[in-house]
């Protein structure tokens, strides 16, 4: 029986040519953790990062932050799961969703009941962020107003539709182009504009920003007295803004920062939560999700659509 299996990995740190189809060894888990067979693994932003280098990680690497498949083997210690049994999981705190098999921690798994593999895939990262984000960071409130970054991409196709799942009396987002917006409203959003016409649009309770530059000083100007800013991303690649405290202290604004794979690291019961509700509500189709399929040897043009800014909805890799 071969140990090996095959896995796009990320050798050296460049653009997206970088990225090798080939083989690895298969992960057994360890105490707490299950490993999968991956059917679909999320493409996301997050895996452009690591192969540009801006998180440091070890080299070879591999990428893949989500997967959906089939449990294979079960770490010490496990429970309420069985070998075979269908889930959605987030691999987000170690990676390695780009490959035939993955492990993560038991607490990030979600059991999949009528849920096709290839949307389930899609919900890990993105609509699970958008239930975290929401709640537990802006502490969103029934008729508050929402303002969201880029609202035609995978997480901001599911923070439109979250942030009215939980009774947000406006929801607006904002789009790098023209041939976005009739994407993004389709996606719970009232009004969806161009991010340099973000001005008009009045203020709001609670901004998203994963887009950094320019459109983070102008979600701040946005802020209604008492708003929340939740900064998470920084998609543009733009210098950092600099927010002076002392701004924030007269104006009564408070600017919050989420990044899943640290919180998923330290909270992994609350992830696991909102992880759950996430995939319930797409499977029972409170939440929509747009998805489409690449085989996983296209791992390199989907990485080039991804930082091209071009793809609305979500772009999954098919392993098996």
């Amino acid at each position: 029986m071969t140990n090996s299996m095959k896995a796009v990995t990320i050798p050296e740190f460049g653009p997206a040519e970088v990225l090798r189809l080939g083989s690895v060894a298969i992960p057994e888990p360890g105490p707490g953790e299950v490993s999968i067979d991956v059917a679909y693994a999320g493409a996301n932003f997050a895996e452009v990062l690591y192969r540009q280098g801006v998180v440091d990680v070890p080299l070879p690497f591999v990428p893949g932050i989500e997967v959906s498949g089939r449990i294979r083997a079960l770490g010490e210690g496990v429970t309420g799961l069985s070998v075979g049994e269908p889930v959605a999981a987030l691999t987000i705190v170690a990676s390695g969703g780009y490959a035939a098999v993955v492990t993560t921690s038991a607490g990030l798994v979600a059991p999949l009941r009528d849920l096709e593999p290839e949307v389930a895939a899609a919900v890990p990262s993105n609509s699970t962020t958008a239930f975290l984000v929401l709640e537990r960071v802006a502490g969103l409130k029934r008729g508050e107003r929402v303002l969201v970054h880029a609202a035609a991409g995978g997480v901001g196709s599911q923070l439109g539709q979250v942030a009215r799942l939980l009774g947000a009396g406006r929801v607006v987002g904002t789009v790098g182009s023209e041939a976005k917006i009739a994407a993004a409203k389709a996606f719970g959003y009232d009004e969806v504009v161009l991010r340099d016409e973000v001005e008009g649009t009045g203020e709001f309770d609670v901004v998203v920003d994963m887009v950094g530059g320019p459109a983070r000083r102008a979600s701040l100007d946005r802020l209604a007295p008492m708003g929340r800013l939740v900064v998470m991303g920084n998609a543009s690649g733009a210098e950092d803004v600099g927010i002076p405290a002392n701004e924030l202290w007269f104006t009564n604004k408070t600017v919050s920062g989420f990044n899943l794979a640290a919180f998923s690291a330290v909270a992994p019961e609350t992830v696991r939560r909102a992880l759950r509700r996430a995939v319930t509500a797409v499977a029972d189709g409170t939440l929509r999700v747009d998805v489409e399929s690449l085989p996983l040897e296209d791992a390199v043009t989907a990485h080039r659509r991804i930082e091209s800014g071009s793809t609305t909805g979500k772009l999954v890799l098919r392993v098996r």
